[in-house]
């Protein structure tokens, strides 16, 4: 049975992908050989492997465009900020996977992995550089007020998912960490942009501001949602459905929600935990021990709770239209990818 929001995905795709390919293409990449062929792969056009399954589901940039639409707005005028927030969120994973040291990504090798860590930070670096010039192309379709409030909120995104990140990285030396540090970690990490995305389709589309705080705030709780769902994933989900890396995220010593539930608990994998590095053997052992103590299934309650907290924020949007409904299943469908 065909998805509510399929049909808009569908619609929205290919003008998204001209877009981003002609802003890769931009001509002062061809003085350097060899560059832009590192981002196309990246994005999935190119190499052994491309297509729509190394692309991604382009998410985030829908969901812009989902909200633009839902508000009444042009979802053609948003497209450059649907290309900033899909090359933003590249230059992110370009730059996780050389820190977390995964050698995978969506099925295929990452970037560091194929070219080496400098040339991966560079690529990284030029795909910032090529969010900052999709953003700029809103100069031609929304008034001035609109557009630096737009770039105003896309800067202060790029701190947020970069502030996210260094805590993620400076938590792994830490061998425990509060719930108030984690809320805040995957508030920047993972949230920020898509809020921004919500927040972002909101204003694209001119809708109020109530409407914009409403579908904002529905944006910071999906993104916590996504999270939650992701760290269910990284230690009971498989390699053949996250297109990442096997080794679990116990073993690499991310503090993720079932861990910090985990260590609350205080039982044995808590015990386990506190004694020293958890290796590659071990991992499944503890995930079962996870299981038997009742964090799995809390885990996949914090994810109900935040999904039931999005779809209120919906509500009170007070808007309902086909792409409301789309919206909704959406929601619904973030939370069943740990099915």
């Amino acid at each position: 049975m065909m998805s509510t929001f399929t049909p808009f995905f569908s619609r929205y795709r290919p003008q998204l992908e001209a877009l981003l390919q002609e802003i890769l293409d931009y001509p002062i990449l061809k003085d350097y050989p060899g560059m832009a062929a590192i981002l196309r792969y990246h994005m999935g056009w190119e190499g052994e492997g491309a297509g729509q399954a190394a692309q991604g589901k382009r998410l985030r940039p829908m969901l812009l465009l989902l909200v633009t639409e839902a508000v009444g707005g042009d979802w053609g005028k948003a497209l450059p900020a649907a290309a900033a927030v899909e090359l933003l969120h590249n230059f992110s994973l370009i730059h996780d996977d050389i820190e977390d040291r995964s050698p995978m990504r969506r099925g295929r090798p990452t970037v560091w992995a194929r070219w080496g860590e400098a040339q991966a930070i560079n690529a990284g670096d030029a795909m910032f550089a090529a969010a900052f010039m999709a953003l700029s192309r809103l100069q031609q379709t929304l008034s001035p007020n609109a557009y630096f409030r737009s770039q105003a909120l896309f800067i202060e995104t790029c701190l947020r998912l970069t502030g996210g990140q260094h805590l993620d990285i400076a938590f792994e030396q830490d061998r425990e960490i509060s719930f108030e540090h984690y809320w805040t970690m995957i508030a920047g990490k993972t949230a920020a942009l898509i809020q921004t995305c919500a927040h972002l389709g909101a204003l694209i589309g001119g809708a109020e501001e109530s409407v914009q705080h409403a579908f904002a705030s529905y944006g910071n709780a999906l993104g916590l949602c996504f999270q939650v769902v992701d760290d269910w994933l990284g230690i009971w989900g498989s390699a053949a459905l996250t297109g990442k890396s096997t080794e679990s995220d116990l073993v690499s010593g991310k503090k993720t929600l079932p861990v910090v539930l985990g260590l609350a608990r205080n039982g044995r994998f808590a015990q386990r935990w506190r004694e020293g590095q958890i290796q590659p053997h071990e991992a499944s052992v503890l995930a079962q021990w996870l299981i038997e103590e009742g964090v799995q299934h809390q885990t996949e309650l914090e994810a109900d709770r935040l999904t039931r907290e999005a779809l209120e924020w919906l509500e009170r949007t007070e808007l309902e239209n086909e792409v409301m409904v789309a919206l909704r299943e959406l929601t619904h469908s973030l939370l069943s990818r740990q099915q």
